[in-house]
């Protein structure tokens, strides 16, 4: 089981590797777990600036284990609840996490892979990835938060398109229409990953978690409480370190030195 997901932190970034690759990552109970486990424990740890999610082998993440699926069809309602329940935990400490979060993604991403995507700030695609949402063509619904976060990066009639079809696209596709950010070769992703993981991590990251907070809450806010909370975080990044060296620096013309304190 802990070797499902693994997790490491260095210079600031932490790594979250999906680890099952004789199945493609397929998420099963124990590596759902793990996954929450994870991921709250990224959420809290003040020493992560960035957090880097990615899978280990041939693919990214290949949705659920659709061989479990088949082997406990008299148990699955009631398994979907409890297991899908803790994928939903690792998914909203993502979003709380006061940390912009990476998606590196390769290979096959189907499924719950979209999902958890989607699920991140930001992302990266090698060339040569193919995305499905997949769940059609087992004959069910999305979870994962996906039918939340389609929509709103794609918009309403694109998210259903890819739902309800489950057609396979590339990474060009991908990129095209918003879900991903980036697209590189298949031999640079780990490098560019790299790249832009240490350049968020070296950034002031407070007023990333600021600002991430801010859109994540905007979809729900009146425009009048929006422009009030963003008063009050502008306010709390004034109060800091990194802003006290980001108008010092810009008025000495150097780079800025952010510590993320």
């Amino acid at each position: 089981m802990s070797d499902s997901v693994l997790y490491s932190v260095a210079d600031g970034v932490a790594t979250i590797t999906l680890n099952r690759p004789q199945v493609m990552n397929a998420l099963d109970a124990p590596m759902i777990g793990r996954l929450r486990a994870v991921c709250e424990q990224v959420e809290r740890d003040a020493a992560v600036r960035a957090v880097v999610l990615r899978g280990a082998g041939p693919a990214f993440l290949a949705g659920g284990d659709v061989a479990v699926f088949r082997a406990n069809l008299p148990q699955m309602p009631q398994l979907v609840r409890e297991i899908a329940g803790e994928l939903h935990h690792a998914i909203l400490a993502l979003r709380r996490a006061p940390k912009p979060v990476l998606a590196s993604v390769h290979g096959a991403v189907a499924g719950a892979g979209v999902s958890l995507m989607t699920a991140a700030d930001l992302a990266v695609a090698a060339e040569g990835t193919r995305f499905t949402m997949a769940y059609s063509r087992i004959g069910t619904s999305p979870d994962g938060g996906s039918t939340y976060f389609l929509p709103r990066l794609v918009g309403y009639r694109k998210a259903l398109e890819l739902m309800l079809l489950a057609d396979t696209f590339n990474a060009q596709a991908a990129l095209d229409a918003g879900l991903v950010n980036w697209v590189v070769r298949a031999e640079a992703l780990s490098t560019e990953t790299d790249r832009i993981a240490h350049r968020l991590a070296q950034g002031a990251t407070l007023a990333f978690g600021e600002t991430k907070r801010l859109i994540n809450e905007s979809y729900d806010q009146a425009l009048a409480a929006q422009l009030n909370a963003e008063v009050e975080a502008f306010a709390r990044c004034a109060a800091t370190r990194d802003f006290a060296e980001g108008v010092t620096a810009f008025v000495e013309k150097r780079k800025p030195n952010f510590k993320g304190s």
